[in-house]
């Protein structure tokens, strides 16, 4: 009976710690421009393949205006860094600002700034720390 009683109460504290783990869905309906709601899908995804698609093969990426390799920072933050909210949107959908979740810097909050080419692919990317 005793371990009846102890193996209860494992599988209770299992599944109310299941249910406060967090959701992996985030509301993207202030994202007005197709593709930067596709990229952003992809991100939180974590799926690299749709992501670097978006992007021309020579993507630009400014990190809080340090230039930074694009595809290199990207592979290692997949899995680990996304957006928790989207907070506003600019730029005729081309700016957001949210708060943004990092496994190695925390929470804070962020802008993500794309730029497209004249074949309507994202050439550069400006990332950082925002205040508003």
């Amino acid at each position: 009976m005793r371990i009846f009683i102890y193996t209860m109460a494992l599988v209770i504290c299992a599944l109310t710690a299941k249910g406060q783990s967090k959701s992996d869905t985030m509301n993207t309906d202030k994202l007005t421009n197709t593709t930067v709601k596709k990229a952003i899908d992809a991100l939180q995804s974590a799926d690299s393949k749709a992501w670097f698609d978006l992007f021309t093969a020579d993507a630009a990426l400014y990190d809080d205006g340090n230039k930074m390799n694009f595809r290199s920072f990207f592979e290692k933050a997949f899995g680990h860094e996304r957006f928790t909210s989207i907070d506003k949107v600019e730029n005729n959908g081309l700016d957001l600002y949210g708060r943004f979740h990092s496994d190695q810097w925390g929470d804070f909050k962020a802008y993500f700034k794309f730029h497209f080419n004249a074949a309507g692919k994202i050439h550069r990317l400006d990332i950082g720390q925002a205040s508003y």
